[in-house]
């Protein structure tokens, strides 16, 4: 008999080091980092995703956890209950309790359904777009138990279609291959008319970016159509027209999209023609900074520029790299707004916080001679819920500046 089983665990146990943190645990943090752990051999022998007792160093079980050796992440909490089953069913009531949220906010199902940690299931992110669903199974674990998530997502939301959308950094820091696939029902027949703000978007569910929309805007979409009306907008960033077609729903006069993605533009088009605003919309394809310069040597003018780009800070050693590029993109951008007009800046950095990234953001506009007011904060919808004990959860920035001088 191990040592597991006469202290009365079916399954392995592994235990935080004595000057770990076991009180955040019990408060709801869902992490346990590699030098938190004690790593013996038994421990170095689970495969990744394992299922384990997370016990503190007196061996008292805080809960069972999923462990991947592999990543410095070592352990992420499922389940207070160190006997939980981890099935359909303890899938089911997860993905239940998911749903009942966002059909309360959302009269149309294109939304996130599942957001990783904040939702109870580490590393796994859910988009639904109407009878498809998009996983991205971005921890090992996640991988290991697919099949379960799949038969009770779609007995639960009644999805006739799921994609797995393997790829990604975060997969990569879990050991983890890439891999696109259909793995219930049948691929979409071209992009999907997703209704969201007045506007219709064309996502790209099988080869466009991320799950093909990033619906975490979407509150910020529709503040910054309330700035639009009347309005000449310009776009940056714009992936498959976020905040353009939104403007333009919104009562702009025009709107041009920038993006490095002919593709992803060629979406925003047909987004456009969709929304029965294609005449007003514009596109031009390049390096977002240097359109940006070259709209400055061209003396171009907007009453209302939006700068949305990727994470120029995914992770704490590029944040300094990052901050500055988001200092740069905002001097670029704000010689280009008129007098009176706004400067929107969004950041999607899990390492740059709210006040470092304003202080960039404010550094830039000023480098870029100009002063502004922040007139609102945004940060992702409520179908991105944030875990209280987990920073992490809460990435998006977008602040609103009207520019005054």
């Amino acid at each position: 008999m191990s040592e597991d089983e006469a202290r009365g665990h079916a399954r392995p146990v592994v235990r935080l080091k004595p000057k770990a943190e076991a009180r955040a645990i019990r408060h709801g943090f869902p992490w346990v980092y590699a030098d938190e752990l004690v790593t013996d051999r038994r421990t170095q022998g689970l495969l990744p995703g394992a299922l384990a007792v997370l016990e503190d160093s007196e061996r008292r079980p805080l809960g069972l956890v999923t462990v991947n050796v592999k990543s410095k992440i070592i352990a992420r909490m499922l389940d207070r209950d160190p006997e939980a089953q981890v099935d359909e069913a303890w899938f089911a009531a997860l993905l239940s309790r998911a749903l009942d949220h966002r059909a309360r906010l959302y009269p149309h199902p294109f939304y996130r359904l599942v957001h990783a940690e904040s939702d109870g299931l580490p590393g796994i992110v859910i988009d639904r777009f109407g009878d498809v669903a998009v996983v991205q199974p971005n921890a090992a674990w996640a991988e290991a138990h697919l099949d379960a998530l799949v038969a009770a997502l779609v007995k639960v939301v009644g999805v006739a279609t799921v994609i797995k959308n393997g790829s990604g950094r975060a997969r990569g820091l879990e050991g983890l291959a890439e891999e696109m696939a259909v793995i219930h029902g049948t691929a979409p027949q071209g992009p999907i008319p997703v209704p969201m703000n007045g506007a219709t978007y064309m996502a790209d569910l099988m080869g466009g970016q991320k799950t093909g929309l990033f619906f975490d805007q979407r509150e910020n979409h529709a503040f910054a159509a309330r700035l639009a009306r009347g309005a000449r907008v310009l776009d940056v960033f714009s992936h498959v027209g976020g905040f353009a077609l939104a403007a333009l729903a919104g009562g702009a006069t025009s709107a041009l999209a920038v993006d490095a993605s002919a593709a992803a533009l060629a979406l925003a088009g047909q987004g456009a023609e969709a929304s029965g605003m294609a005449e007003r919309f514009a596109a031009r394809q390049g390096d977002a900074f240097q359109v940006l310069e070259t709209l400055g040597a061209e003396g171009a003018q907007f009453d209302l520029v939006i700068c949305d780009p990727p994470a120029f800070a995914p992770a704490k050693p590029a944040l300094e790299a990052g901050l500055r590029a988001y200092e740069r993109i905002a001097r670029l951008a704000a010689p280009l707004v008129a007098p009176g007009g706004y400067l929107v800046l969004c950041s999607c950095s899990h390492a740059a916080d709210l006040q470092a990234f304003r202080n960039a953001s404010a550094r830039g506009i000023g480098r870029g001679g100009r002063r502004g007011q922040i007139v609102h904060t945004g940060f992702a919808g409520p179908d991105h819920p944030v875990l209280p004990q987990l920073a992490e959860s809460s990435y998006l920035k977008s602040l609103a500046f009207r520019l005054v001088g």
